[in-house]
């Protein structure tokens, strides 16, 4: 499909990511993989060149230009080479963690944070999920109990991406007692404070250079310069900026997809079989076909939602329109690729085979595709009943 969605100065961008990535990622990216790790030297050269940040004001140290297909340029090149763990890690530091310092810190928690984040000096981690809360946050356990003029906070959270290289952490939780507003808040925890402690480094099916961990609180005094916008508004907080992590996630989906297809197809005019090119057989054209126009597909509805964020008109429904039929194509086109790889296909020295692997949270995280039906189902419900009062 001819794309229409970048301009000038996002290739101008890209030429930048690709030399980054030529040069610092396309030859570790394997060897990240299997250290579980990436290499904090990575995140520095990332910073100083202007990739972690964008849209973050630039007198906070970011590039200042809100516009979210800058963040799509860096995680089409990263996907190009396979450096999905590292994509990864930051689209949590650029799409979750900055977003809510820009628009929900103080001065004094941007000021000390904002520039060490873009330059990559510093790792961020968002927590919300718990052993026995994921998709469902009032579930929740880990507590923030006033104390005096503070907080302490204690609990325990799970999946955390970043978690294990993080410098600071943040952290939904119950307030207690119910504030008017209602009873969570987001706290910004360095991870240097007593009392903060990390589990083990999980063992994933995929994304495996993606330092993924356990994290605890056990009395963690915390004091009100650290709460994040409101204390008792900390759900509606993370609901905000949802749709901005789900349009991520399917940002990654269909540069993920590309990066596949790609290798299958040319693997395909590379392998012979009973004498002619693979490709050349009418059921390996008919399933490229298929491929090619599903991403296609995939990639208007994407654009489509990227200029509505953009402008400001990016709605939840929107986003879960997108994070859920984005993902789930995205499952289906590396097992697709993967297929018509045959054998080598299942060995991890090939790119679809960690591919296939990296590709199977995309429909988990974020929401699980089957939150995002219902949110989509409930809205649909909505507007019949709205629809049929109006009448």
């Amino acid at each position: 499909m001819r794309r229409t969605l970048y301009e000038e100065e996002h290739e101008d961008f890209r030429a930048t990511v690709a030399a980054f990535v030529e040069k610092v990622v396309a030859d570790q990216w394997e060897r990240w993989d299997d250290d579980g790790l990436v290499d904090r030297a990575a995140w520095e050269v990332a910073g100083s060149l202007g990739i972690i940040g964008t849209s973050v004001p630039e007198e906070l140290g970011g590039g200042g230009v809100a516009d979210f297909r800058y963040r799509m340029v860096i995680m089409e090149e990263l996907c190009r080479v396979g450096a999905n763990s590292f994509n990864a890690g930051l689209s949590v530091q650029d799409d979750l963690v900055m977003p809510y310092v820009v628009d929900l810190g103080s001065d004094e928690q941007r000021r000390e944070w904002l520039p060490e984040l873009c330059a990559g000096t510093a790792i961020g981690s968002l927590a919300l999920t718990e052993p026995g809360a994921g998709s469902d946050l009032r579930g929740i356990r880990t507590t923030a109990r006033r104390d005096g003029d503070g907080w302490v906070l204690n609990g325990t959270k799970t999946f955390i991406t970043n978690g294990f290289l993080a410098d600071v952490v943040l952290v939904l939780a119950k307030v207690d007692p119910r504030t008017d507003a209602g009873d969570f808040a987001v706290f910004l925890v360095p991870t240097d404070r007593p009392g903060f402690s990390r589990g083990r480094k999980l063992d994933k099916l995929g994304l495996r250079g993606n330092d993924t961990a356990e994290l605890s609180f056990e009395d963690l005094r915390l004091t009100d310069a650290d709460l994040l916008g409101s204390a008792g508004r900390g759900l509606a907080h993370v609901m905000e900026r949802l749709p901005l992590e789900r349009l991520s996630i399917a940002a990654t989906s269909v540069a993920a997809s590309a990066a596949a297809y790609a290798w299958a197809r040319r693997y395909c005019f590379d392998r012979d079989a009973f004498g002619q090119p693979i490709g050349d057989f009418q059921a390996t054209r008919f399933t490229l076909a298929e491929v090619e126009t599903e991403i296609d597909a995939a990639t208007a509805m994407l654009d489509r939602a990227v200029l509505l964020l953009n402008d400001g008109n990016l709605t939840a429904i929107d986003a879960a329109k997108a994070k859920w039929w984005i993902s789930d194509l995205h499952q289906r086109v590396v097992d697709k690729c993967l297929q018509l790889h045959g054998g080598y296909g299942y060995m991890r020295e090939y790119p679809i085979a960690r591919a296939y692997a990296d590709a199977r949270i995309q429909p988990i995280y974020g929401g699980t595709n089957q939150i995002m039906k219902d949110l989509i189902g409930r809205d649909i419900a909505r507007r019949t009943v709205r629809e049929a009062n109006s009448r």
